[in-house]
């Protein structure tokens, strides 16, 4: 019996599966055909040089705009973009560089075990399978997702608070929590656009369909967007 309420409120709790009608589909073709139009190769915001510096910047940019870490990164990736080189730098001279970014010394500490568990366990590589990255400190699955896509190796959603917020307005997903609107979203975004999606996604909440007073007038999908009338 107890077996049976733990089912039922877990059954509660999931959002349901998304069933699209031959309407809805082409909405979603036709939203994400517009994006590509607009905006064909879509890339990370983030300064980056190669994969160690693209998982230090995401790591960086937890709780942080994209702006203030790359003002950071700019002078400590010129001294150090491999784990070798940050760990000759050391914890303070770490903490020194990132100091203007939210929770640097939490972030630097990461930073400097992450770098040394490349090299003890990795070769210095940055692995390239989401069960290893997410075992590095100050990597989530978050984390993981905007990595391995943006590396072109496994199509992911990260879903912030931007992703979250279009997904919502456009009627894409009704998951509470980042993980169930990410399952959603993978679920319906045309294959063609799984690893960019993200990045547009990101985009149209950051500049256009941001939290108050969404930009509909300039916005080139708001003629298929079901929020339109709410702002």
């Amino acid at each position: 019996m107890i077996r049976a309420m733990i089912s039922k409120t877990k059954a509660k709790t999931k959002p349901r599966a998304k069933r699209l009608s031959p309407q809805e589909r082409e909405r979603i073709e036709i939203l994400f055909a517009r994006f590509e139009a607009a905006n064909i190769h879509p890339r990370t915001e983030l300064h980056f040089f190669n994969p160690y510096t693209l998982l230090v910047a995401v790591v960086l940019s937890a709780q942080a705009t994209d702006k203030g870490v790359n003002k950071a990164v700019e002078p400590l990736f010129k001294k150090a973009d491999n784990p070798a080189d940050m760990l000759a730098l050391g914890l303070e001279g770490v903490t020194d560089h990132i100091k203007t970014i939210g929770l640097y010394r939490n972030k630097a500490k990461n930073v400097i075990a992450l770098s040394q568990i490349l090299i003890d366990q990795h070769g210095g590589q940055v692995p390239t399978d989401r069960a290893s990255l997410e075992a590095l400190p100050g990597v989530g699955r978050k984390t993981a997702s905007v990595v391995l896509n943006e590396l072109d190796i496994e199509p992911a959603i990260a879903v912030d608070t931007h992703v979250y917020r279009v997904a919502h307005r456009l009627k894409l997903a009704n998951g509470k929590t980042p993980d169930q609107v990410e399952a959603q979203l993978m679920a319906i975004v045309p294959e063609h656009a799984l690893t960019r999606a993200h990045h547009w996604l990101i985009l149209q909440g950051r500049y256009i369909c941001v939290a108050r007073s969404p930009k509909c007038s300039t916005c080139p999908i708001s003629d298929l967007c079901p929020s339109r009338d709410l702002f």
